[in-house]
């Protein structure tokens, strides 16, 4: 049995946000919830993150451009080479694609387990191919994973349908979800959580609010039902200018905690 070594590193970035900007608010603001004294340290599998470390390497100081996914990709690179498993505060759900790039090397099998109310897997959108809604049709086109399964998914288009039966998506749209769904894999798995899978009456603060999501319960049962190592995670798309009275800052402290105690021991040989 192997002690997973966890490092979070913020993505201030959302310049390739479709609608509002402000997702590049979310780093600090998460950490802050994190450490609110209104809440405890402690996940309810029982790690205490005020005694289990958490290295913080800090927000990434982010360009324009290419530039900016060439550094998400370098940062990230650096965390896995120095044996880190990061979890990577977004910034929009652009940067899950540089990050994924630096996760393919180090992981030559691995599966996405993906949270939202949108397949982000767009060809193009509003003729930008790095979109926060085209993320995954750059990882699945390059092969970076072997697997794609998407929960929580409420607004697929005719375009998005044929890119996931192109690609072999595994899409739980939410009408179908099953609180027993079996989320099983025989890879090491990325979660990557969009807060709008969410409900919104859970998570107000996101930039596309579509009712009928996941309740914030239902997503950590998910986390914690999954029977192989967790390698690396990122929150995204949570939005500060549209928060109410902070709570989606907590239910991201809250998912924070939930998916980083269940990376802690990683038992993958």
């Amino acid at each position: 049995m192997k002690l997973a070594k966890l490092a979070l590193i913020g993505f201030p970035y959302d310049e390739n946000s479709s609608y509002l900007r402000g997702a590049a608010q979310a780093p600090p603001v998460i950490r802050q919830a994190f450490r609110c004294e209104s809440a405890n340290l402690w996940s309810e599998t029982g790690v205490d993150f005020g005694a289990s470390a958490l290295h913080d390497a800090g927000d990434v100081t982010m360009q324009t451009g290419a530039a900016a996914l060439t550094q998400i990709e370098t940062a990230v690179a650096d965390l896995l080479a120095q044996g880190y498993n990061p979890i990577s505060l977004g910034g929009d759900h652009a940067v899950t694609y540089p990050i994924l790039k630096a996760f393919a090397r180090q992981y030559p099998r691995l599966s996405i387990l993906h949270f939202d109310a949108h397949p982000d897997i767009y060809d193009e959108f509003q003729g930008n191919r790095f979109s926060h809604a085209c993320p995954f049709a750059r990882i699945m086109e390059e092969g970076l994973v072997e697997r794609l399964v998407q929960v929580g998914i409420r607004t697929a288009t005719r375009h998005q349908r044929e890119q996931v039966e192109r690609f072999g998506v595994e899409m739980i749209e939410i009408k179908d979800w099953r609180d027993d769904w079996p989320l099983d894999f025989d890879t090491p798995v990325y979660i990557s959580f969009d807060l709008d899978g969410l409900d919104p009456a859970f998570a107000p603060g996101v930039a596309h609010r579509e009712p009928g999501g996941l309740s914030t319960r239902q997503a950590i049962n998910a986390i914690q039902s999954l029977s192989v190592p967790i390698v690396g995670a990122d929150l995204v798309e949570f939005n500060p200018p549209q928060d109410v009275g902070g709570l989606t800052a907590m239910v991201c402290a809250k998912l924070l905690k939930e998916i980083a105690a269940k990376m802690l021991v990683n038992e993958w040989q």
